[in-house]
Formats: C-alpha cells, sequence, structure tokens
C-alpha cells in the first residue's frame, strides 16, 4: 500500500465538494459550473483548511481540457455555422474584438503589460456555449432561428479561441511572457525569430490540420467501425477515449500544436463517422467527470479577497461582460436588420464567459502572460455574469414591451420597413389565393415544399432566416422574412386568402399564438402543426383543432407502410408461378 495518496485526495476532494456545491448552485437555479468553480475556491491556496496539490490538479484539468475540446469538435457542424454565417460570423468577429479592446483599454489604464493585456480581454470576449444551451434549452428556443444564430456566434467564437490557443504560445515572448507575468512586450526579441517561430508555428499547424483531414477523416471513422462490430461497449468506449487524448498527445508531440487543438480536430473526424452520435453518449460520463475537474482546478486560481481588495475592478469587468458586450451584440444584430427580439436574445446570451475564458486564463499564467490578480478578476466576472444570466433571458419579454412603450427608436426598429418582410408587387396572382402558408423552411419544411411544387401547389413561405428568404425569392418562390408570431409576418402572406396554414418549425412553443392569429384574420383556415411529443401533440390537437403529426408516430407508420407493402409484394411473387402452373 502506498503512502503518497495525493492523486486520491485530490479527486476525492474535487469531485466530492464539487457534486455538494453543484447541487446547492442548481437548486437556486444557477448553473452547476458555479459550483464547481466555487469547490475548487474552497480546495484552493487561496481559503483556509484543506489544500489540493496544484500541480496535480493541474495535470488533470490538462485531460479535461481535452475531452472537453473533443467534445465541441463531435458536435461541431459546418451546415449549421453556414446557415447563419452572414450574421455569425462578421458579428462574432466584431464582438471579440470589441470586448478585446474594451478589457485591453481597462487593463493598460491599470498599468499591465500587453500580453496580459490581451489575454485579459480576450478572456472577457468570449461566452461559455455550456451556459448559453442550457438557457436556450429551458427558453425552449433552442431550436429557433434566433436560438441557431445565437450558437452559430458561439461556434465562431468557439473557433476564434482555437486560434488563440495555437498562436499564443509562440507569440508569449514577445507580448513580455516570461516568469514575471507583469512586463510589457519584451524588448530584446528579435522581429526576424519572432516572424520565423510565428511562421513554423502556422506550418506544423498546416500540416497536423491536413493530416487530420486527408487521413483522420477516413481513418479514425473506420477505426470506430470495426471496433463497433465487435459488439463489446467497452472496447468502444475505450477506442473514443483513446482516440480524443491519443491524437491530443499525438499533435503536441509530433507538430507541437496544443493538446486543445488537437483534441478539436479529433471530435471532427469522429463526427464524419455514422457512430458520432453514440460516441458523444458514451464519452459524456468521462467527459463530464473531467470537465468539472478542469473547473475545479480552475476556481483553485481564484483568490476570493479580489472582491473586497478591489471591488471597483471586479464591477469594471463584470460591466464589459454584461453590459459592454451585450450592447455592441445588439447592435450588430440590428444592423442587420433582425427584429428586436432576436437582437436581445442574442445578446443575452453573450453576457457571460465560461470555458474558453479559462482555459484562456490557464494558458496565460502559465505563460507568464497574466498577473495573478488577472486570473482572479476573470474568474469573479465568469462567477457574478453566469449567476446573473438567467435573469437576463427572463427580462427579455419585459424590456422588449418596456422598450416599444417609451422608445420611439425601437418602435421605428420594428416597422416592417424591410424589403424581404413584404412580398414583391410582381408576386403571381395564383400565391396569394388558396394557397398553403407555410411556417419555416428547415428540414420538414423544405420537403413539404418539393411535394407543393411537385404538385403544382401554390405557397408562401414564411421564415425568419434572411439568407433564406433571398435565396427563395431568387428562385422564384414567395416567401416573406419574419417570425410568424407577429401578425404582420401572417397578413404579408396573405393568410386571410389561404386555404391551409403548415406550421413546419420543431419550436412549438409559440403555436397556439400563430394559430390564434391566423383564425382571427381566416376563420375556417386548416392548419397542420409538427410535434415531439405524444402529450403535446394531444393537447395542441384539443386546444388549437389542428392536425398533428408527432415524428415518432409518422416514422412508424412510414416503417408500417414499407413492411406491408414489401410483403405483399412478395407473396405476389410466390403466388403468381403456383396460378400459371395451375392453367397448364
Amino acid at each position: 500500500m502506498p503512502h503518497s495518496v495525493t492523486l486520491i485526495h485530490t479527486i476525492a476532494a474535487a469531485l466530492g465538494l464539487a457534486l455538494a456545491l453543484g447541487f446547492v448552485a442548481t437548486r437556486l437555479r444557477l448553473p452547476a459550473l458555479i459550483g464547481y468553480l466555487l469547490a475548487g475556491v474552497v480546495i484552493g491556496p487561496y481559503t483556509p483548511g484543506f489544500v489540493a496539490d496544484a500541480a496535480m490538479a493541474s495535470q488533470l484539468a490538462e485531460i479535461g481540457v481535452m475531452l472537453l475540446m473533443f467534445g465541441v469538435g463531435l458536435h461541431f457542424s459546418w451546415g449549421d455555422l453556414l446557415a447563419v454565417r452572414k450574421i455569425a460570423v462578421p458579428g462574432a468577429v466584431v464582438q471579440i474584438m470589441v470586448a478585446t479592446a474594451l478589457g485591453m483599454a481597462l487593463a493598460t489604464w491599470w498599468g499591465w503589460g500587453l500580453g496580459g493585456a490581451l489575454v485579459f480581454g480576450l478572456a472577457l470576449s468570449v461566452a461559455s456555449t455550456v451556459v448559453l444551451l442550457r438557457a436556450l434549452e429551458t427558453l425552449g428556443i433552442l431550436d429557433s432561428h434566433t436560438g441557431r444564430i445565437a450558437v452559430g456566434w458561439l461556434v465562431v467564437e468557439d473557433l476564434a479561441m482555437v486560434l488563440v490557443l495555437v498562436l499564443l504560445p509562440p507569440l508569449a515572448g514577445w507580448l513580455g511572457g516570461g516568469k514575471g507575468g507583469e512586463g510589457s512586450a519584451a524588448q530584446g526579441v528579435d522581429g526576424a525569430a519572432l516572424w520565423q517561430t510565428l511562421g513554423w508555428t502556422l506550418l506544423q499547424v498546416g500540416g497536423f490540420v491536413a493530416l487530420m483531414l486527408l487521413v483522420g477523416r477516413r481513418l479514425f471513422p473506420w477505426v470506430l467501425w470495426q471496433v463497433a462490430r465487435t459488439g463489446s461497449r467497452e472496447l468502444f468506449t475505450l477506442c473514443v477515449v483513446a482516440a480524443a487524448v491519443g491524437i491530443a498527445f499525438g499533435s503536441a508531440a509530433l507538430f507541437g500544436v496544443s493538446f486543445a487543438l488537437g483534441a478539436f480536430f479529433a471530435g471532427m473526424v469522429m463526427r464524419e463517422s455514422e457512430f458520432s452520435h453514440r460516441a458523444a453518449q458514451e464519452s459524456l460520463p468521462l467527459r463530464d467527470a473531467f470537465a468539472v475537474l478542469f473547473f475545479v482546478s480552475v476556481g483553485m486560481l481564484f483568490d476570493p479577497s479580489v472582491l473586497w481588495s478591489r471591488p471597483m475592478q471586479v464591477l469594471a469587468v463584470v460591466a464589459i461582460i454584461m453590459l459592454g458586450k451585450t450592447l455592441a451584440a445588439a447592435a450588430l444584430v440590428l444592423a442587420f436588420r433582425y427584429p428586436l427580439n432576436t437582437a436581445l436574445t442574442v445578446s443575452a446570451s453573450l453576457a457571460q464567459i465560461g470555458e474558453f475564458s479559462f482555459i484562456l486564463v490557464a494558458l496565460g499564467s502559465s505563460l507568464g502572460l497574466l498577473p495573478p490578480e488577472g486570473a482572479s478578476l476573470v474568474l469573479a466576472g465568469a462567477l457574478i455574469s453566469m449567476a446573473l444570466n438567467p435573469m437576463l433571458f427572463h427580462a427579455i419579454a419585459p424590456l422588449q414591451a418596456w422598450l416599444r412603450a417609451r422608445s420611439a427608436l425601437a418602435r421605428r426598429l420594428e416597422q416592417r420597413d424591410d424589403p424581404l418582410a413584404e412580398l414583391p408587387m410582381s408576386t403571381d396572382a395564383r400565391y396569394l389565393a388558396r394557397q398553403v402558408v407555410l411556417v419555416g423552411y428547415g428540414r420538414v419544411g423544405r420537403r413539404v415544399a418539393n411535394v407543393l411544387v411537385a404538385n403544382d401547389i401554390p405557397f408562401v413561405v414564411a421564415e425568419q432566416n434572411r439568407e433564406l428568404v433571398e435565396s427563395l425569392r431568387e428562385s422564384g418562390i414567395a416567401a416573406v422574412f419574419g417570425d410568424a408570431v407577429d401578425p404582420a409576418v401572417l397578413i404579408q402572406a396573405h393568410i386571410a386568402r389561404a386555404a391551409m396554414l403548415v406550421i413546419a418549425t420543431p419550436d412549438t412553443l409559440n403555436v397556439r399564438q400563430i394559430i390564434t392569429t391566423a383564425r382571427t384574420l381566416n376563420p375556417h383556415i386548416e392548419t397542420v402543426v409538427r410535434s415531439h411529443s405524444g402529450d403535446e401533440a394531444r393537447r395542441l390537437a384539443q386546444e388549437c383543432d389542428s392536425t398533428v403529426f408527432l415524428a415518432d408516430e409518422a416514422l412508424a407508420q412510414a416503417m408500417a407502410r414499407h413492411v406491408l407493402e414489401r410483403t405483399e409484394a412478395r407473396l405476389a411473387r410466390h403466388t403468381r408461378p403456383a396460378s400459371l402452373h395451375g392453367g397448364v
């Protein structure tokens, strides 16, 4: 029996305390992440009592980073990003620049060096995907177009932070990195050597990315398939985890790139496999456990005394996160001519910081760029912003109503002067009488539209994606931009003269309001709705007098119909020869 059990002490204290405080945070309707960070504070060096081994916790945290980034890669979808690219890409880039500039200005005013100010600003610029997804799921708008914009925005932020993680180590010397961590940019760094180092780093990263995309996306899904054929769940889980950790370690050892980048691309290539969903499920428990250790290790960096020794600095950090980022994001969304509700929802989504902020803090501290108080200030901002973020989402509807009542500018922003919000005068008259109004042009809506086109049935699409509406109009399909909850959208779709309303969006939160508006304008209109829940489907059918298609039931009926057709065809083939012989 070994006498040194530091590893066991660290894991037991971290997981046990994280469980207790995470449970308390959840009961208080706060993200469990806050409990994990507080667990790190309790067992950290800045609070009395038991102090965990910081070096051991740091190594466990590296595994947590690998598995976190592996999960990000597994869920990364180019398709989802491309669907909202025209607002998510420029919006996220500009918002990161604004928030980073605000953070750098504040840090420079405090007397920090260039490197510390840059890491500090970047850490304040990126929001938590975990907190965002949980908030959108709670509100029931994750699958809405507004939800997709918010998620796409954060995907762009995550990609930008991956690039930062790659470039920060080779730039650390020029930015003033070192043991002291508070100096300004190094004076004696040779510019040619800097560009040579940076170029070599980008070349190595490029080689790794090319290898993963050309070889990895074919090799690793094939390996996953071979392991899955064995039927062993343990081997499958082991294969997924070994790929995540092995590729991360191999990328660092052979190409000199970070563990985080290697794990991210491991997840990306695994996504190419048909078993990607199962891989995400099988690795989730281990990923969650090590992610908790990562958050606990980050909490160990937090010095609670910063709350009373530097209260104004903490307030300034919270102001950048919850006001600076929020106002910048809202202005950008409104500039792209999206509704006020979309601007408020997206801006509330970004009014917090999380996982990548902690990774940047840990990296900046290890490179000697970020002063010790910098880590504490970022963590204080994270704790406060995550605690207050749910309140912002609940305040969206009252704030929108208040702005409409008291602000002429808000009312002008909601006026329907957008050319895409009205059908063109040249719209074919047959689209405006006895037509089908199709709300939503996603996977289901697109298939419904294809059937309508094939049968020459006129229809008008109501869609919240501006780019999609532009594309539909270019292809000759009548489409109007906006949220069908707004009566003006249904009026523009000529709902008063329509024969049928088909609501094909996965978001059923506002279905009743849409149907009520449609029946007010057209009492005899027939309504068709989709649903994912049996209870919800029954309620919609009773309350709205609509035809409701349940996803599982429709799938079962289609499969049963196929089985019957194939069985009848097989019986027909077997009985035909017998009848022929009987007639001879």
